[in-house]
């Protein structure tokens, strides 16, 4: 194990800070107003966000908010918090660990500060995503990078920008689902969050989505192809697992228009209950955290549509968040990726 002061930076989307108007408004404001999250030409994206989804949006998003918030405030940030301090306790006294958000508190510029303060010699940006996208982890390591250099650290950071074909990833979300009786379940459908479809065609611009060799591959770690490397994942759990590939679907949930990656989570649930599959598993492998989209689209909003359409049962299965074997597998990643 390399003896260097080292800090490891966790970087996540991030929160509002409370589930208010205002504060949800400036949230929605920093996220939605990024080139890399709407990836439209600069005024169209500050007339498309600022006065169409925004106004919009602003006030559906905080009642949703209220309706997972908890008694220690945002899940995603209180498991992102745990996450962290069990980290930490793991590792010998050369590491510690950060949390930063790439919006909202607690920031990674804060984090950036106090590393240049405590003069580590090495930084370690530990994406939460275990799926490349421009969107999560393009953003994000951009951001790192900007403000490091910005405030002269010295240090060239090493980035560990997706994780998805890790066996200690696999394995920890497999045993999280394995708390389950795969066997009492019709079907599994493993859900992941969409994106716009031209973000995926940009990975191999010259073509299209539905063209994608890359789909049926099993890619490499280098690889950036989103919609492949969510499959690939699929693939990986299903045989850890030991699942028939009938008992199975890939979906993308989240979308916010039709241009975005298929099938879409709410309609395979559907299609799948009308095949007389009553009692349906979901797992989210692309979030590490349970957040808003696990927590109310999955679990509330897809449940409520399954129950009245007439399902018997949709569970969902709880994100790794704080979860010990999580923990484990993010040292061994994070060893697994440094010099």
């Amino acid at each position: 194990m390399n003896k260097q002061k080292t800090a490891i930076l966790l970087m996540n989307v991030g929160s509002p800070d409370k589930p208010s108007l205002w504060t949800v408004f400036r949230y929605l404001s920093k996220f939605l107003n990024d080139e890399y999250v709407i990836d439209l030409p600069w005024l169209m994206r500050k007339i498309l966000v600022n006065l169409v989804i925004i106004p919009f949006r602003v006030s559906k998003s905080t009642r949703l908010y209220k309706k997972v918030w908890t008694e220690d405030g945002s899940p995603l940030i209180y498991h992102s918090n745990q996450m962290r301090d069990h980290l930490q306790a793991i590792l010998d006294q050369n590491y510690k660990v950060f949390l930063g958000m790439r919006y909202g508190n607690p920031g990674y510029k804060a984090a950036i500060k106090k590393i240049k303060q405590e003069k580590f010699e090495r930084l370690i940006v530990f994406t939460l995503f275990p799926q490349y996208a421009m969107s999560t982890t393009g953003t994000a390591v951009k951001a790192v990078l900007k403000e490091s250099a910005r405030q002269m650290t010295g240090i060239k950071p090493l980035i560990i920008s997706q994780f998805y074909n890790h066996p200690q990833f696999i394995n920890a979300f497999a045993t999280q689902a394995e708390q389950y009786d795969t066997n009492s379940y019709d079907h599994i459908v493993f859900s992941y969050h969409g994106l716009p479809i031209r973000q995926i065609e940009k990975c191999h611009p010259e073509i299209k989505v539905g063209d994608c060799n890359c789909l049926y591959s099993m890619p490499g770690h280098g690889h950036n192809c989103y919609r492949a490397t969510c499959y690939a994942t699929t693939r990986l759990l299903a045989e850890k697992m030991k699942l028939n590939p009938d008992k199975y679907t890939t979906a993308f949930q989240s979308r916010l228009s039709k241009n975005w990656l298929e099938p879409f989570t709410d309609k395979v649930l559907l299609s799948k209950l009308k095949e007389g599959n009553i009692r349906i598993l979901v797992i989210a492998p692309s979030f590490v955290t349970d957040c808003l989209e696990t927590l109310y689209e999955i679990k509330q909003e897809y449940g409520k549509i399954f129950g009245e359409a007439g399902g018997e049962k949709l569970q969902l299965v709880e994100s790794l968040n704080s979860n010990q074997i999580w923990v484990i597998a993010m040292k061994k990643i994070i060893m697994d990726n440094t010099p």
